[in-house]
């Protein structure tokens, strides 16, 4: 297939690689002036997207993609789909999936989860959202980029899916981080702390699978000075998303208002910014109660 794939971040540059790696013609355009193994660049979003069966979008926010989608969908073939990989807010995957489908383009969002490293092993899983005949379409270039695919229903259900998801995680790692220091506090080893819960009912993938403790479990950004696998601020964003969701459809997320305000106050007024979501603990370690 011919492929257009705008967005050649840290998570798009790698897919798009895999793709091309796979044997497809990829078109791929950014912003700024990067390259990308096996991809040949265009000189707009426009261009990469005309002519091609599939355009795959990795962009940064809403807004962004609704600019994008502007000016891609009149490029765009009737009957191609677009594939928006981009984390951002419901009502923006609404909206573009509206516009795509008065052009007579199919459209999927799939936000991704697995990061970095399961972009550039092909491992990432995809929440998608949009008809049924747009998603077998997609199919295929989902398991060249990852290694799970769950179609959670019309559009916008790919985007209302990961927000709920990592809504999850952030108020998770929270409580995750802060037993860990009431643990420090009350004298309990965090190596016999983990075998405990790891192993009992407060047993979560904060926990077992990416210990926010150094040294603890298998290895996670805390072993590397909590150098990011997710980023704060992108957590941040994600909650921020959840909870823009949650006001527009009047949801009561107390939980997670307060996670939010939390890493709101560790990016932007303390030293979060550029950690992994995982430092949390060494914040919470420094602190007594308030």
């Amino acid at each position: 297939m011919k492929i257009g794939f705008i967005g050649l971040g840290n998570m798009g540059n790698p897919m798009a690689a895999n793709l091309a790696k796979a044997g497809h013609d990829v078109v791929g355009f950014d912003m700024a002036d990067v390259s990308v193994p096996g991809v040949t660049m265009a000189n707009s979003g426009a261009e990469a997207a005309t002519g091609a069966d599939i355009v795959v979008t990795m962009l940064p926010n809403g807004q962004i993609l609704r600019a994008v989608a502007g000016e891609i969908i009149p490029a765009m073939s009737a009957g191609s789909v677009w594939i928006d990989c981009s984390t951002v807010d419901v009502d923006s995957a609404r909206a573009v999936a509206d516009q795509a489908k008065d052009a007579g383009v199919m459209a999927v969002d799939a936000p991704v989860s697995g990061g970095i490293g399961g972009a550039a092993a092909g491992t990432l899983t995809f929440m998608a959202g949009g008809s049924d005949a747009a998603f077998e379409k997609a199919a295929p270039l989902f398991e060249i980029m990852g290694q799970k695919a769950v179609h959670c229903g019309e559009s916008g259900a790919g985007q209302a899916a990961k927000i709920c998801n990592n809504m999850i995680l952030g108020v998770t790692m929270i409580a995750t981080c802060e037993a860990f220091a009431l643990a420090d506090k009350l004298g309990l080893d965090r190596q016999k702390m983990f075998d405990v819960v790891s192993t009992s009912s407060g047993y979560s993938w904060t926990m077992n699978a990416y210990c926010p403790a150094p040294g603890v479990g298998p290895s996670s950004p805390a072993d590397n000075d909590y150098q990011p696998g997710f980023a704060a601020e992108l957590m941040l964003k994600d909650l921020r998303l959840s909870q823009q969701a949650a006001e527009s459809s009047d949801a009561d997320t107390p939980m997670g208002q307060v996670a939010t305000a939390l890493y709101e106050q560790f990016v932007e007024s303390e030293n979060g910014l550029g950690k992994d979501f995982s430092a949390m603990l060494p914040r919470f370690e420094q602190r007594g109660r308030s």
